[in-house]
C-alpha cells in the first residue's frame, strides 16, 4: 500500500480527515501546473524534514521555500555534524541543572535533540566567514542562501550527513528560489553581527535585508503566470512574510496580481489567542491574500508527523 492509498483508506475525519482532503487538493492543483511555495517556522530542518522535502523539490513540486534563519542555518549544521548530535531522553524531565550540563559541554537543545557548537556551528562559521570578507573586499551583496548555495556547491565541506536527505542539497542543485525574512535572529546573524562589532567584518551590507527579499519575492510571484499556492508550516515570519506580497502588490503598488490560488497550514496553534500561526484561512481573504474560491485546508496536528505524509502522498 502506497503513503497515498493509506491516507486515504484509513484517514477518514478530523485533522486525518483534513490531511488526505489536502493531499488530494494539492495532487491536483500541482497537476494543473500549479506552483508551490513551502513556508517553514519552527524547528523543521532539525527534525529532519529533508528526509521528505528534498524528494518533493526533486520531483519539482515544490518551486520555493520561505523560511526561518533558523531552518536554513539548521539544515547546514546538521549536514557537517550529524553524527555529534545528541538525542535528549526524558526531555520533558530536565532540570535547569541539566541544561546547564548541556550548555557547559557545548550542546544547545533543541526539544529533544542537542546541536553541537565546535562540530556544527563554529565549523560552518570559518568557511563562511572567508565568504563574508571576500564579499566585503569586491563590495558584493547577496541573500543569506546564496552564500550558503555557494558554500554547499563550490565549498570543500565534508558531509556529515546522507547529502540526499537534506533539502538545502536539492534546493542548491535546482536553484530554488529561497526567502528568508528576520535572518538577523538566527545564530549565523548573530555572528555576523558579532564580527562587525569586533570590526573582523565592517560592513554589514554584504548581506541582503528584508526588504531586498520583499523585493524579490514579488519579482518571483509575478515572473509566472502559473497559479501559485502556499502550504505553510507553522506560522511566524516564514508565513506571514510569504503570503503578504499579494496585498502589497494589489493594494500599495497598484498591480492587478491574482490572489494566491491553493493555501493550506499546518498548525498546533488556536485562533483564539490571536496569534498569527493559528488565524484561520477566512481571515485572510479580508486582507486580501485569499479569495472566496480559494482551496483552503487547515490541519491542526504537529508539522513533524503531517508534513511527511503529505509530501510522501504526492511521490505515489
Amino acid at each position: 500500500m502506497s503513503v497515498r492509498e493509506f491516507i486515504l483508506r484509513h484517514y477518514q475525519h478530523f485533522n486525518a480527515g483534513a490531511l488526505a482532503d489536502c493531499a488530494e487538493s494539492l495532487r491536483d492543483f500541482l497537476n494543473g501546473n500549479g506552483r508551490l511555495m513551502v513556508t517553514l517556522a519552527g524547528a523543521m530542518s532539525t527534525a529532519g524534514i529533508g528526509r521528505s522535502l528534498a524528494p518533493a523539490i526533486r520531483s519539482q513540486k515544490v518551486h520555493a521555500i520561505c523560511c526561518t534563519g533558523a531552518n536554513l542555518e539548521e539544515e547546514l549544521f546538521n549536514l557537517v555534524a550529524q553524527s555529534h548530535y545528541e538525542k535528549v531522553p526524558d526531555w520533558r524531565g530536565m532540570s535547569a541543572q541539566d541544561d546547564l550540563d548541556l550548555q557547559q559541554r557545548g550542546l544547545n537543545r533543541v526539544t529533544d535533540v542537542a546541536i553541537p557548537e565546535e562540530e556544527a556551528i563554529r565549523n560552518i562559521e570559518k568557511p563562511l566567514l572567508k565568504l563574508w570578507k571576500d564579499a566585503e573586499a569586491a563590495g558584493d551583496k547577496r541573500f543569506p542562501h546564496e552564500y550558503i548555495y555557494d558554500l554547499l556547491l563550490h565549498g570543500d565541506l565534508e558531509f556529515d550527513a546522507d547529502p540526499v536527505d537534506s533539502w538545502l542539497i536539492a534546493a542548491a542543485d535546482a536553484n530554488l528560489p529561497i526567502f528568508v525574512p528576520g535572518w538577523e535572529d538566527s545564530t549565523l546573524g548573530n555572528i555576523l553581527a558579532a564580527r562587525v562589532i569586533d570590526c573582523t567584518i565592517l560592513n554589514s551590507d554584504i548581506i541582503k535585508g528584508g526588504l531586498h527579499a520583499m523585493h524579490a519575492l514579488a519579482d518571483w510571484y509575478r515572473e509566472d503566470d502559473s497559479p501559485t499556492g502556499l502550504l505553510q508550516v507553522g506560522g511566524g515570519i516564514a508565513g506571514d512574510f510569504a503570503i503578504c506580497v499579494v496585498p502589497m502588490l494589489r493594494q500599495d503598488v497598484g498591480l492587478d496580481v491574482p490572489l494566491w490560488a491553493w493555501f493550506a497550514q499546518i498548525s498546533e496553534s488556536r485562533p483564539s489567542y490571536g496569534g498569527y500561526s493559528g488565524a484561520p484561512p477566512n481571515e485572510k481573504i479580508s486582507w486580501e491574500k485569499l479569495g472566496l474560491d480559494t482551496p483552503k485546508f487547515v490541519i491542526e496536528s504537529d508539522a513533524t508527523i503531517v508534513l511527511p505524509l503529505l509530501l510522501a502522498s504526492l511521490e505515489d
